[in-house]
């Protein structure tokens, strides 16, 4: 039998494997620690979620705590005080709206406009709608003359992301020529989705399409006419109301 203790000062096999044990019961209580640490920080995480709430503005937004750090999605931010974003690359512009107080100072008799040209903000975001409306056209005419079926999901796809960029246009429309563009700019929309539309219920339908259909289509001539309009203005920095757009 195994004696058990210290003698004379010197370990014993009993002390020894006593000591083993305490040494495993402190690595598994590590592995435990390790195992629910993660739990616990999501938990606290989860408990110091706020919401944050602009004056002067209906609504609330979430808000997350990461790393010492708050953040909001910079989407829901811009629906709620009613701004606008532009991407261009790899850079987002959110455009603020203009306080009642500071459109007051600054405008004339009410029954004159806010100001005349477009406004900067407003010109960014029509460029980048017509360029998304050129990139639509541009997609349906390579198909139509390449013989590629001219599919609801393909041309869908592009009529969202135009009418996204519409709706930043509407947003950011100030002065009285913005919102005078912004018509035009709805029209030269529609013209496009109903030409789209054509294609789309042709090759539903397997109707024949023939490479040159576009060739002397008299709503493609108005949509390119149109764009070439609002390029101008765009340059200039002036409405003018040209039919090709109605």
């Amino acid at each position: 039998m195994e004696a058990v203790g210290n003698v004379g000062g010197l370990v014993t096999p009993g002390s020894k494997r006593r000591s083993r044990d305490f040494e495993s019961l402190g690595l598994r209580m590590t592995l435990a620690l390790l195992l629910f640490l993660p739990i616990i920080l999501l938990a606290q995480a989860a408990q110091r979620n706020r919401t944050l709430v602009i004056s002067g503005h209906t609504g609330e937004l979430a808000v997350r705590e990461m790393d010492g750090r708050s953040y909001v999605e910079i989407e829901a931010l811009a629906q709620l005080i009613n701004g606008s974003l532009t991407f261009s690359g790899n850079r987002i512009a959110l455009t603020l709206p203009e306080s009642s107080s500071g459109a007051q100072a600054t405008t004339a008799p009410t029954n004159q406009p806010l100001s005349t040209g477009f406004t900067k903000p407003f010109l960014t975001a029509a460029i980048e709608q017509m360029s998304a409306v050129r990139e639509w056209r541009s997609a349906l005419i390579n198909a139509v003359q390449r013989g590629f079926p001219v599919t609801s999901d393909w041309m869908n796809g592009l009529s969202d992301e135009a009418r996204r960029h519409l709706k930043l246009v509407t947003v950011a429309a100030y002065s009285e020529d913005d919102r005078k563009a912004v018509q035009l700019l709805t029209n030269e929309f529609n013209n496009m989705k109903k030409l789209s539309d054509r294609f789309v219920e042709a090759n539903k339908s397997r109707t024949y399409v023939p490479p040159n259909a576009l060739d002397n289509d008299a709503l493609d001539q108005r949509i390119l006419n149109c764009s070439h309009s609002l390029s101008a203005m765009a340059a200039n920095n002036q409405f003018v109301d040209e039919g090709f757009c109605h």
